[in-house]
């Protein structure tokens, strides 16, 4: 095993500085993973697995009920954002809000509470922020089940210390809209794709998103253009213009369901699914998950956006996000976390693996 190791007695913000400062882009997460399986091994109390660059750690206690705290190892590639830079209470740095300030919580924990009241599973995996099929979490779920098993599921994704309650699914098609080529100084004896595709456009201006409530969470629909091509040569009345659309759609739906939605929406054209991730309800009725809301505090809210707790929610877990840092400053330049963040979700997720079961 080679590369830096990690003080895990370190707080949980100098130890996020330390991890942050282990450059792990998706696909060469291997030198952080090797210092954190370093640092898991040398505590006794817990049994560690390692499948590629994934590291899972657990404890065998013989407690009743098992969660699970799982984060990615990897970011978004380096912006000129290392090494890291504290300035005013705040870490700046590439994926010191997501989600390596979560993946310190996590260590911290590990090696602070050896005895908890419910038995713990630390999964730590790499390339999150890539393509699906070489998701560390994905290849556990195949390939280990039982490593992930649980009674409830904490990603420490970057929430702004809220908790937030399930995710949305994501549906990508194209909508194809067709013609028939002819040359541009006789376009009548053809029929102008592109020009169709305003039928396209129209149905998305008019659409009006669903936005239910789930487990007393609102969510927030959408269905929206992201890339438009069509066009053969520029003396060319093009014959084909394809609309990619990306739908978020809410977790009572299905993929099906969301496919066949879409298809609604787009009756006439041509529909071709691209891309399909399920959504995962908020699981909040369960009684490990409302003893957590419980400890944490605050109002819970609805995960807009897709994370891993659908692949828990996949495998029968039930999952929240709840983290350090704020979502809407993850993959900027200007990445940074409130360290006194960090300390708190550090400190609630403690007092409630501390505390007994309800």
């Amino acid at each position: 095993m080679s590369g830096p190791g990690l003080d895990l007695t370190a707080d949980a913000g100098a130890l996020t500085r330390q991890i942050v400062d282990i450059e792990s882009a998706s696909g060469n997460e291997k030198a952080l993973a090797d210092a954190v399986e370093e640092a898991l091994r040398a505590l006794p109390h817990l049994t560690v697995e390692r499948d590629g660059d994934s590291v899972v750690a657990h404890t065998g206690l013989g407690r009743p009920e098992r969660v699970v705290l799982a984060g990615h190892l990897d970011t978004v590639p380096v912006a000129d954002n290392l090494p890291s830079r504290q300035v005013d209470g705040r870490l700046y740095g590439c994926g010191t809000s997501d989600m390596k300030s979560g993946i310190a919580v996590q260590l911290r924990l590990a090696a602070t509470v050896p005895e908890p009241r419910r038995e713990v599973t630390y999964v730590f995996y790499e390339c999150e922020e890539i393509e699906a099929e070489r998701n560390g979490l994905g290849r556990l779920s195949r390939a280990h089940p039982a490593w992930l098993a649980g009674d409830f599921a904490i990603l420490l994704e970057p929430t702004g210390g809220i908790v937030e309650g399930g995710c949305q699914g994501s549906l990508r098609v194209e909508v194809i809209a067709r013609g028939e080529r002819a040359h541009s100084a006789r376009p009548w004896m053809g029929r102008n794709a592109v020009h169709e595709a305003g039928a396209i456009l129209d149905a998305l201006r008019s659409y009006r998103p669903r936005q239910p409530t789930i487990d007393g969470l609102q969510y927030h629909e959408g269905l929206n253009a992201v890339f438009v091509q069509g066009g053969v040569a520029g003396n060319v009345i093009p014959d084909e213009c394809v609309v990619t659309v990306n739908y978020r759609f809410a977790p009572d739906r299905s993929q099906e369901q969301a496919e066949a939605h879409a298809r609604e929406v787009f009756a006439g054209f041509d529909v071709r699914v691209v891309d399909s991730a399920p959504g995962a309800p908020p699981g909040l009725g369960h009684p490990a998950a409302a003893a957590f809301v419980q400890a944490i505090g605050g109002e819970p809210r609805a995960k807009f956006g897709w994370t891993d707790v659908a692949r828990f929610a996949q495998l029968g877990v039930p999952a929240v996000n709840y983290g350090p840092g704020e979502p809407s400053l993850s993959h900027t330049r200007d990445e940074y976390v409130e360290l006194a963040q960090v300390r708190e979700c550090e400190e609630r997720i403690r007092a409630w693996l501390s505390s007994p079961r309800a």
